[in-house]
């Protein structure tokens, strides 16, 4: 027997609280069995609610790339916070100014940032991002030493709470690549890379305001949330560019 929406909402609710990630639509409707599982429509309709219900209080629903997830509002984070004794470190410019260059201009080689940047990218910048799966190499430009090709991931959507790539800052509006740590809360992070000594003009990150569309191609614009295939799509594993 399919539950009522009301008791979906409680089992929703208490997955979203046990799970400690992000669920999709596909994975709260395989918590159930094939006699009682509710229609796609029922899961949204519980969801919808649970989102209504969070309103005034000190947590949301929040939709990121790979689903839905229960969060402490943001604007508490000053409090909440204070529950831990060290306080996150906020990452160096050379960080901020590699991620965002991957970020608006991929799929982007390792030698396309130093270009721009005008100094060496840091080995251990683009080792941390691979480790913790924010970047992934999507294939090899078609040039001599075919280098590889880099582009942002799903963990790094839902990092930093957008649910597609449309949802970052234009770089029109970023009047200092400092600002990015507040722009996408970058000072949540745990690692501090060595700052190379940057010298980026702002006159190079703006040459790459035109290029926005290419990283807004592999968003998923006209869904909540981005499947598998879906953001698989546009850099296919080992692609020649």
């Amino acid at each position: 027997m399919t539950p009522d929406l009301q008791q979906l909402k409680r089992i929703i609710e208490a997955a979203l609280m046990a799970v400690g990630r992000p669920l999709s639509l596909q994975h709260i409707a395989e918590l159930f069995s094939a006699e009682e599982r509710p229609t796609t429509g029922d899961i949204q309709d519980a969801l919808n609610t649970i989102g209504q219900d969070c309103e005034g209080r000190g947590f949301e629903l929040k939709v990121v790339a790979s689903g839905y997830r229960l969060q402490v509002c943001e604007d508490l984070a000053p409090w909440v916070g204070r529950l831990w004794e060290e306080k996150p470190q906020r990452y160096s410019r050379a960080m901020l100014e590699t991620i965002a260059l991957i970020a608006y201009r991929q799929p982007i080689t390792r030698g396309d940032i130093e270009d721009i940047r005008g100094v060496a990218v840091s080995s251990h910048i683009i080792k941390t991002m691979l480790e913790r799966e924010w970047v992934r190499i999507v294939g090899h430009k078609d040039v001599p030493g075919r280098p590889a090709m880099y582009a942002t991931t799903r963990k790094f959507l839902d990092y930093f709470n957008l649910r597609n790539l449309d949802e970052l800052p234009s770089l029109a509006e970023i009047t200092d690549l400092d600002n990015l740590n507040g722009e996408l809360e970058l000072d949540t992070g745990e690692f501090t890379a060595e700052d190379a000594g940057s010298q980026t003009d702002q006159a190079d990150l703006e040459i790459k305001t035109e290029t926005d569309s290419e990283a807004q191609r592999a968003s998923a614009a006209d869904s909540d949330v981005i499947d598998d295939e879906v953001y698989d799509k546009e850099y296919p594993p080992e692609t020649n560019f």
